[in-house]
C-alpha cells in the first residue's frame, strides 16, 4: 500500500478582523496584482529595500560586502511537467531571483504545506529534485518547515523557498540604473515553461516534446561578470513573462522601453500553441530565461555569452527618455503600446 501524508501540524487560524473583506482569486494579475502590490504589500511593507521593486533585497552584510535575500512560493499545477516538477521550479524561480541582482546562490530555506493524503513517493521525488538542483548551483537547502492541512484544502502540496546569496558585483544591478541608450537583451526562447505545463494540463500535443525551461540562470550571469560586463538591470521572466517585467521596469525608471517585435525568439511549437488558443508569448511565463539591460559597449561580449549557453539570445529593444512606457515596433514598421491585460492568461504555472 502507497504511504500517503497522515494529518497533523495544525496551527490555529488568524481571527479574521471585522469589516469590509475583499475576495482575492488566485489567478489575478496584471493591473490587478500591482494594485494589490502597491495598495496592502507595499505600503504596510514600508523599507527602501523593497522599494526598489528588485527580484531581492540587497542589503549590507554584517562583515564584508552585500548579501541579497529573495522568497517566493510555488502552487504550480500539475506539480511535475516535462523538465521539471514543483520543487526544482522553486529552487530554481530562487536562485535566479538571487542571480538577477548579482548574488551567487548560497542558502535557502525550504517550507511546505502538505495536504492529507499527499502520496509519500511523490514528496521524496519532489524533495530529492529540490537538492539536486541546489546541488547545481552550489546553494544548500539549511533550514525549514512543514505544516501538513486538512485533505481537500492544500491541493497536494504548495512549497516556499527563501534564499540568500552573496552579493559579487558592485554596484548590483537594479532598476534604477537603468539608462537611456542601454541595451535590452533576451538570454533565450519565449513562453516554453507556460505552453509545457499548459499542454500537460489540457492534453495537447505537439510534433516533439516540449519541456519547459525551468533551469538556473546564475551560470550564464556569472559568466558575464566573469567576463567583465556589468549589466545595469537584470529581471527573470517568470509570472507575466517578458510583458510583465518589461512594463514593471519602464513605470519604474520613467524610462520608454521600444522593442523590436520581429527580434523576439519564439520556438515553432510555442508559436503554433499561441496562435491556435489566442496567447500572446510575451505575457507567457519562462523559468530559465532573463533579460538585460547593458551598455551598448558590451552587448557584443554579453549577447555572445548569452548565446554560448542559449544559441537564441537577441538584442531586443533600446531604452529611451520617455513616460514609462513600453513600444513595440512590428515588422511592417508600425509602433504600437504595450498593453499589460488585467488578469494571467494561463493561471498557477509557477
Amino acid at each position: 500500500m502507497a504511504e500517503h501524508i497522515a494529518p497533523g501540524g495544525f496551527s490555529c487560524p488568524v481571527p479574521q478582523p471585522p469589516g469590509d473583506r475583499v475576495l482575492l482569486s488566485h489567478g489575478g494579475g496584471g493591473r490587478h496584482m500591482q494594485h494589490l502590490l502597491k495598495e496592502v504589500f507595499f505600503k504596510h511593507f514600508d523599507h527602501p529595500l523593497l522599494a526598489e521593486r528588485g527580484d531581492s533585497a540587497v542589503f549590507p552584510s554584517m562583515t564584508d560586502g552585500s548579501l541579497a535575500m529573495t522568497t517566493d512560493s510555488y502552487v504550480i499545477k500539475p506539480l511535475f511537467f516535462p523538465g521539471g516538477d514543483i520543487g526544482s521550479l522553486a529552487v530554481h524561480g530562487t536562485v535566479n531571483d538571487l542571480a538577477v541582482c548579482g548574488a551567487r546562490p548560497r542558502y535557502l530555506s525550504a517550507g511546505f504545506i502538505i495536504e492529507e493524503g499527499f502520496p509519500m513517493a511523490d514528496l521524496v521525488r519532489i524533495v530529492d529534485s529540490m537538492r539536486h538542483a541546489a546541488d547545481e548551483v552550489g546553494a544548500a537547502i539549511v533550514t525549514g518547515d512543514t505544516k501538513v492541512v486538512d485533505r481537500g484544502s492544500g491541493d497536494g502540496l504548495f512549497v516556499n523557498v527563501t534564499g540568500i546569496g552573496e552579493v559579487v558585483v558592485d554596484p548590483a544591478p537594479a532598476p534604477s540604473h537603468i539608462r537611456p541608450g542601454d541595451r535590452v537583451l533576451l538570454s533565450g526562447d519565449l513562453g516554453r515553461h507556460g505552453i509545457a505545463v499548459m499542454a500537460v494540463r489540457e492534453g495537447l500535443s505537439f510534433d516533439t516534446e516540449l519541456c519547459s525551461d525551468s533551469g538556473p540562470i546564475w551560470p550564464t550571469v556569472e559568466a558575464m561578470l566573469r567576463e567583465g560586463i556589468r549589466p545595469h538591470c537584470m529581471r527573470d521572466l517568470t509570472r507575466g513573462g517578458l510583458g510583465a517585467a518589461l512594463a514593471e521596469l519602464a513605470e519604474t525608471t520613467g524610462l520608454d522601453i521600444e522593442l523590436d517585435e520581429a527580434g523576439l525568439p519564439v520556438c515553432e511549437a510555442v508559436e503554433g500553441a499561441c496562435e491556435v488558443l489566442g496567447l500572446d508569448p510575451m505575457f507567457i511565463a519562462n523559468e530559465g530565461r532573463f533579460v538585460a539591460f547593458v551598455a551598448p559597449d558590451q552587448v557584443a561580449d554579453a549577447l555572445a555569452v548569452m548565446a554560448e549557453a542559449h544559441g537564441d539570445a537577441a538584442v531586443i529593444g533600446e531604452v529611451h527618455e520617455g513616460a514609462g512606457r513600453v513600444r513595440i515596433v512590428q515588422a511592417t514598421g508600425l509602433a504600437r503600446m504595450l498593453l499589460v491585460p488585467t488578469g494571467t492568461q494561463l493561471p498557477r504555472i509557477c
